[in-house]
């Protein structure tokens, strides 16, 4: 007999959280200490959303998206989750670039941007502060006309080199082009450069172990396997949510669903404005990813000079689309080293990452498929090959991660690891005017941007759905 995900699920509750992303699981937890009755509802088997991690054979664990977050983490985490899990949270200092244009090593903090723009950049220093400075000021009521590519030409006209260094960390934490609306960049920038870069240590695996057992003491009712099918509306209200052919009612839903997907198909156009459903059907979604994932054999080691992250590129200039290339020229490669990923076994992993279209991959044949995944693998290490020398020899194991990837395990439109482009945040923010009770907490845009992001955006959204439960238990 198939097993029960919904087995003692009530038949009614406050808030039902679609989604166990950053962003879902911070607002059911913050919903949950509030004292409202929550139902946390994931379609995987695991919690975590793209903030997961995976096991193989040999006892090889691998993140999936666990390097690089700002500061901001340790006190959100703190704040919204608990000390146990904002202690854990470490900065990274060596963070390596090696292009045609410059080879450097980086603590990726404004002061030593500072000295690397002015000293090796030849950057005047008024210049640079002003930069810094605009980048810092940035908010989601700019002037969204400016492009990134406009506001590095009113700096740093002529210097690609700039740019790159400037410009690339960014493009691989939240998929932001030059074309898109400077803030987009901004924002995120100014975020990671004032303190540096930081990551979770112990894993992805540790930190959603203690999530969960967060939100359970707080109450939080969480199932897995159970992808909500329908969001019912009634009288232009959220009444319950459908899984599995079983209706369970709510107040108020928040998703942490990919945004078109959540009204497009979760709502349904015929409950929506039309101008509204236009707006949503425009909102592009960002591009995807491809991830090779390699573990060194037991007793085998990185030395640690070889960085936390490190940017690679072999393409003469900085440019958006052969970040995207099928005919890959730029791999950022995240390091794993025993403090890091602590565990009974001293395990050294490294994980390659590159932009992606979803297009390149979606319609190859399973031959084909499998056959581009491996290349996949072999190219990207033959790439690290040329910075640790016999790397080789000592992977136990290797596979790839492509858009198809991402989109089979996550639900992602097209594979989509950064959500949606800018315009998508504007739609997101305007569904509770749509439907009474309807919110979502997922990837739009520049309040998207990565681990902090997810998690701001969860708080921003849980603070409105409290204060609409609370004002409507008051008026009856």
């Amino acid at each position: 007999m198939p097993r029960d995900f919904l087995k003692g699920v009530e038949d009614q509750y406050d808030v039902v959280v679609i989604g166990s992303g950053l962003g879902g699981m911070t607002s059911a937890n913050i919903l949950g200490r509030a004292g409202h009755r929550v139902l946390l509802l994931e379609q995987h088997y695991k919690l975590g959303g793209l903030a997961t991690w995976f096991l193989r054979p040999g006892g090889h664990v691998f993140d999936i998206s666990l390097h690089g977050f700002p500061h901001g983490m340790i006190k959100s985490c703190r704040r919204y989750w608990n000390r146990d899990i904002a202690d854990r949270i470490v900065q990274l200092k060596n963070i390596r670039f090696d292009n045609p244009q410059f080879s450097l090593t980086t603590t990726f903090n404004r002061e030593d941007f500072t000295r690397l723009l002015t000293t090796d950049f030849g950057i005047a220093p008024a210049k640079v502060n002003d930069f810094f400075d605009t980048a810092r000021g940035m908010n989601f009521y700019d002037d969204q006309a400016i492009t990134t590519r406009q506001l590095f030409d009113r700096f740093f006209p002529g210097r690609d080199d700039v740019v790159r260094l400037l410009m690339e960390p960014i493009t691989y934490a939240n998929g932001s082009t030059l074309e898109d609306p400077a803030i987009t960049y901004g924002i995120v920038f100014s975020n990671f450069m004032n303190k540096g870069v930081f990551i979770y240590e112990g894993g992805t695996d540790d930190l959603v172990a203690r999530m969960k057992k967060e939100l359970q003491s707080n109450g939080v009712d969480i199932r897995i396997n159970c992808g909500v099918d329908r969001i019912h509306v009634k009288d232009g209200k959220v009444s319950a949510v459908e899984t599995h052919g079983r209706r369970i009612g709510c107040r108020a839903v928040v998703s942490n669903a990919n945004l078109r997907t959540t009204i497009l198909k979760m709502i349904g156009p015929e409950k929506l404005d039309r101008d509204y459903v236009d707006q949503t059907e425009a909102v592009r979604l960002n591009n995807s990813s491809t991830q090779v994932y390699m573990a060194l054999k037991p007793g085998e080691e990185i030395d640690e000079s070889s960085g936390d992250l490190f940017f690679t590129s072999t393409a003469e200039e900085f440019r958006t689309d052969l970040l995207l290339s099928r005919d890959i020229t730029s791999r950022t490669f995240s390091f794993y080293y025993p403090r890091t990923r602590p565990s009974k076994k001293e395990r050294f992993a490294i994980v390659s990452s590159t932009n992606a279209n979803w297009a390149d991959w979606a319609d190859l044949n399973e031959h084909d498929y499998e056959t581009s995944k491996q290349d996949l693998v072999e190219t990207t290490i033959e790439a690290l090959e040329k910075y640790i020398p016999g790397i080789r020899n000592k992977i136990d194991r290797a596979e790839a991660a492509t858009p198809r990837t991402f989109n089979h395990y996550t639900q992602h439109e097209m594979g989509a690891s950064f959500g949606t482009k800018f315009e998508g945040l504007g739609v997101s923010r305007a569904l509770p005017q749509q439907v009474g009770g309807m919110y979502h907490a997922g990837s739009v845009g520049i309040i998207m941007s990565g681990w902090l992001g997810a998690i701001n955006y969860g708080v921003i959204v849980s603070n409105e759905v409290d204060q609409q439960l609370t004002s409507e238990s008051q008026h009856t």
